[in-house]
């Protein structure tokens, strides 16, 4: 976990520790010196095919968190279809949230799914900006911080995802693609509002490709993220705030990144769909 101290608090703007959340959804107070707690989460995009093998995978997923997991909180983005079947098969321990969200609440939407609807089978969390959609269905950052806006209003948590194309990375434009995104995709949400709020840092051109973010490079990308919701809101904030990594997160890589200071969790694309490799992930080692 990654501890706070009240030196590295005054002393520096990118310090890498927190006040953080202890749970999906809340906060603890702010008078007392905490960490942020891990975030595993997984993020099935189409898979799998049928209700059957939704269940049993995520029941498979649930198994592997024991009394010897690391404490952190787990998640797995489903898609809608599977979301009650999957809230069944896994009790406790752990959430099961949607892979988007509709930013309206009802009307002539055909094909959307509202925040209200969510919420009524129990969602309480939902990602927000995954590049796929921006890229492959058009999601403008406006869009999406219309949905960011009203999974906050509605009382739950959301994901926002951000990162850079390979071209930009290569032309060291990461830093700045993440804070256009940041700062267009929080808009309007409150420093009170942020302990609802994750982040997650996925450079496109890993995602699904196999390539990884070095550690040091994902750690200097976060970093950065950090920085720019200091200057967004406070250091406070900033510290409180968990920014997973997510980009073809293997068993192989997932330790060395969750010993960075600024990695506070990982979004696995690929590896969820595998008990044995998510499980590993789940159980990371630092």
């Amino acid at each position: 976990m990654k501890l706070l101290s009240a030196v590295a608090l005054v002393s520096t703007l990118t310090s890498t520790s927190a006040f953080a959340p202890s749970s999906f959804g809340g906060s603890k107070s702010s008078t007392q010196l905490e960490a942020r707690k891990p975030f595993i989460s997984g993020n099935w995009k189409l898979n799998p095919q049928t209700k059957d093998e939704a269940v049993a995978l995520a029941s498979d997923i649930a198994s592997k968190i024991t009394a010897d997991s690391p404490d952190a909180d787990v998640a797995l983005f489903v898609p809608y279809v599977f979301i009650e079947a999957a809230m069944g098969s896994v009790g406790d321990k752990l959430q099961v949230g949607a892979e988007g969200v509709c930013p309206e609440i009802k009307g002539a939407f055909t094909g959307a799914v509202s925040t209200s609807m969510l919420n009524s089978v129990g969602v309480k969390w939902a990602l927000a900006g995954h590049s796929e959609r921006r890229v492959i269905f058009g999601e403008t950052d406006e869009y999406i911080n219309g949905q960011c806006l009203k999974l906050i209003e509605q009382g739950m948590s959301v994901m926002l995802c951000i990162g850079e194309s390979e071209s930009e990375y290569d032309q060291n434009l990461a830093g700045a693609v993440c804070a256009v995104q940041l700062k267009k995709g929080l808009a309007g949400i409150s420093k009170e509002e942020m302990s609802r709020v994750a982040i997650a840092y996925e450079p496109v051109w890993a995602i699904g490709t196999g390539k990884v973010a070095t550690p040091e490079t994902a750690q200097n990308v976060h970093e950065k993220c950090r920085a720019i919701l200091a200057d967004m809101y406070d250091q406070e904030t900033a510290d409180a705030t968990r920014i997973l990594y997510g980009g073809s997160v293997s068993p192989e890589s997932v330790d060395e990144l969750m010993s960075q200071p600024d990695i506070d969790g990982a979004l696995v694309g690929g590896a969820s769909l595998d008990s044995e490799k998510f499980g590993r992930i789940i159980n990371f080692q630092v």
